[in-house]
């Protein structure tokens, strides 16, 4: 007799796990990024990108189909390519505030790109709130748009809208094995190389910065990416948009404990919003009543 099949729940669940480790992963790239402000960005990148490549190595596969090939480059390459230019044309901050629209436009655009996915109060409340924290953490309550940054901030918005539409469009494809992150990751991290020869000056790493190369490569720039394909694929992108601000929070907090930062009151104001923006836009997937009506019938029919 063949088992039942899990129920939807189970699914979500699983994948909100998956969610939350890629963006506990993430959170680290602050803290080991201080140990690496030598490091040209582009370098960086492909290395830790060739590393994340080794960690699912046996999926590195040429046969897949151009469309997906490309999707992951667009995701992984494009995204990151965009960012760099972004702080590097505009203020770091700002940039970076900006940037951090993608969680609030995988929420808003997860209807458009995913069928069956309306938008729900809850949802765009959540976003807002998380997007409202995350702006409080990144700018510590202060803002400087400038003129001349503009081109910056345009870039900035650009990978916002890529990474967004990259993990939305996983979803929608759906027709690849998690795998193939690996290609994605060995095809953009060889682009980036490409990047740094042509925009960067020549640096070797040193024998110290190495330890945590690896650990940038095999955990934020690796394992990270393939926890968040098999997220976006089992869960649902509103939910898992809205945990995404969950990133910056997990950031703030490790610099502040290994890094020898402090939290203030605009820190603990914004980390309070961000939680409960995660509350409310992941309260009907995470709740007690764990679903909808449909999905607890699944269940009970799995265990009869």
């Amino acid at each position: 007799m063949l088992a039942p099949a899990p129920a939807p729940t189970v699914h979500r669940r699983a994948a909100t796990l998956d969610a939350l480790g890629a963006i506990a992963l993430w959170s680290t790239l602050a803290l080991l990024g201080l140990k690496l402000a030598h490091v040209p960005p582009f370098l960086l990148v492909g290395i830790a990108l060739l590393l994340g490549a080794a960690c699912g190595a046996r999926g590195i596969s040429f046969r897949l189909r151009p469309a997906v090939l490309l999707l992951g480059v667009y995701g992984l390459f494009a995204y990151h390519f965009c960012l760099f230019l972004a702080l590097r044309l505009a203020p770091p901050v700002e940039a970076n505030l900006v940037n951090y629209l993608w969680p609030l436009l995988i929420v808003v655009l997860a209807p458009v790109f995913v069928p069956g996915t309306p938008l729900r109060p809850r949802h765009v409340v959540g976003a807002l709130l998380g997007f409202g924290g995350a702006a409080l953490l990144v700018t510590g309550g202060r803002l400087g748009f400038s003129r001349e940054g503009a081109a910056g901030y345009l870039l900035a918005l650009a990978a916002a809208v890529i990474w967004s539409t990259y993990s939305l469009l996983t979803k929608r494809i759906g027709s690849f094995p998690t795998s193939a992150i690996a290609t994605f990751c060995l095809v953009s991290g060889a682009l980036a190389l490409g990047c740094h020869a042509v925009f960067e000056p020549r640096y070797v790493p040193r024998a110290a910065e190495l330890p945590f190369l690896a650990l940038i490569g095999l955990g934020p720039m690796g394992a990270a990416f393939y926890l968040w394909d098999r997220a976006l694929k089992g869960g649902d992108p509103r939910v898992v948009g809205t945990l995404a601000y969950l990133t910056p929070l997990f950031s703030t907090a490790l610099v502040a404990t290994f890094g020898g930062g402090r939290l203030g009151p605009t820190s603990l104001t914004a980390m309070a919003l961000i939680v409960g923006g995660a509350v409310v836009g992941t309260w009907t997937a995470l709740g007690p009543t764990g679903g909808s009506g449909r999905g607890r019938a699944c269940g009970r029919q799995a265990v009869l």
